[in-house]
């Protein structure tokens, strides 16, 4: 085996025993495993909680699930980045230790007792939320415990203070709901409304907190009408948009934000508050901003919102809107081209200057290169009926003039 790897872009070379055989990267916090080969904590974690059972390395099965701390090695990458220090090589901090079992359980009897002094509830919650936190380990250990069951209670418990409630709240969202739970909580109308209402909280982490719950209900819910029912309730297309108009300092709040307006606008019906909200001028103002899969649903979103005549209107007002679908065309992934693909066919269907605007923008270049890239069916056959509607608005000289380009049988797909 070799002794190092190549060399990092600062010019030094990391000794090949101290990179996690996963990641391939420097370990933080090296843990062996039963079969004796040491991985970095988070790598060899996500590895089991994906359903593994083998050694990566030996592909031995893993007698146990007990990753036992490797102090020694540990140590000397912290004193190997000490000695390079002059490289730009940051210090590795000791990593913390794992919760156990005892001491997670201790703290939700303590968070749920009634008799406990609210500072000692308040204490708990937040010490269990440091934990979950951590490592993928302590959420795992700690959902282990029927965690969800314990905190929503809290949550909405009418004689809690709003501390414990909005403490429990931030903790609850770290962790996944069943499905018994996400429709239970759906159709019970008072606690949708009170979820609403923290939506104009003071607080914008409780806003956020609560906009993450709402995405998890109605996400969660299978039935059409509990769910239509959330979606409709007053104030709730409000505030998830006004989440997304708060500074981009905050990233969680655009991802929660565009989750939740997702989740709400997959309801048919509803689909026009989003709009009266003001769903597509944020939407457009903030695409440059979400990272790839933020990007990909919010332009989900975007060709939802275009299935109402309202939201037509709404995105096509938008000076940027034809600009931004066009330029994001070909650069994002395939969902993102075939999604943008979508709303501008939505667009040009409804508006001539939408054509003309998409014209100018360069579409008939990005729908060519699209229509003969590898790029998904769907996303080739809306490009396909693009081009066509736009043959009118080609200029003479376009080679979108081209008979190769005729799109002569063109399979219509439904939205």
């Amino acid at each position: 085996m070799r002794g190092s790897l190549e060399p990092l872009d600062l010019g030094i070379q990391i000794p090949y025993h101290f990179r996690c055989p996963i990641s391939l990267e420097l370990m933080r916090d090296p843990v062996t495993v039963s079969t004796g080969q040491t991985y970095d904590r988070g790598s060899i974690e996500s590895w089991v909680s994906t359903g593994n059972t083998t050694c990566p390395v030996t592909r031995a099965n893993l007698t146990d699930f007990t990753f036992i701390p490797n102090h020694t090695l540990r140590r000397l990458i912290q004193d190997w980045c000490v000695a390079n220090r002059a490289f730009g090589v940051e210090r590795i901090p000791t990593p913390k230790q794992p919760a156990d079992s005892s001491l997670v359980r201790s703290l939700l009897n303590q968070s749920c007792s009634h008799s406990a002094p609210t500072q000692l509830r308040l204490n708990s919650l937040r010490r269990l939320r440091s934990l979950a936190r951590d490592s993928e380990y302590n959420r795992s250990l700690i959902a282990s415990h029927n965690v969800c069951h314990i905190l929503l209670p809290i949550v909405f418990d009418h004689i809690a203070s709003d501390e414990l409630k909005h403490e429990s709240l931030a903790l609850l969202v770290l962790f996944p709901l069943s499905e018994s739970e996400c429709t239970s909580l759906a159709s019970d109308s008072d606690k949708i409304n009170y979820l609403t209402r923290l939506l104009s909280h003071s607080s914008f982490d409780v806003r956020v907190n609560s906009a993450a719950l709402i995405e998890f209900v109605v996400a969660g819910t299978h039935s059409p009408e509990i769910r239509a029912q959330v979606s409709n309730v007053d104030g709730i297309y409000d505030g998830v948009v006004e989440i997304l108009k708060n500074p981009i300092s905050y990233p969680r709040a655009l991802k929660v934000g565009i989750k939740a307006l997702f989740a709400l606008c997959l309801v048919k019906q509803t689909r026009h508050r989003a709009v009266a909200a003001g769903a597509p001028v944020v939407l457009v103002d903030r695409l440059a901003d979400f990272e790839k899969c933020d990007a990909e649903r919010a332009l989900a979103t975007v060709e939802l919102l275009c299935r109402v005549p309202a939201g037509i209107t709404a995105f096509a007002g938008h000076a940027l809107t034809v600009p931004m679908l066009v330029k994001i065309i070909l650069k994002i992934s395939d969902r993102a081209t075939e999604y943008a693909a979508g709303a501008l066919l939505a667009l040009c269907s409804e508006s001539e200057r939408c054509q003309r605007e998409a014209v100018a923008a360069g579409v008939l270049t990005q729908l060519l290169l699209l229509v003969q890239s590898d790029c998904t069916e769907r996303a080739k056959r809306k490009a396909q009926l693009l081009l066509k509607l736009l043959r009118d608005s080609w200029p003479q000289d376009s080679i979108g003039n081209s008979d190769d380009f005729a799109c002569s049988q063109v399979v219509v797909v439904p939205f």
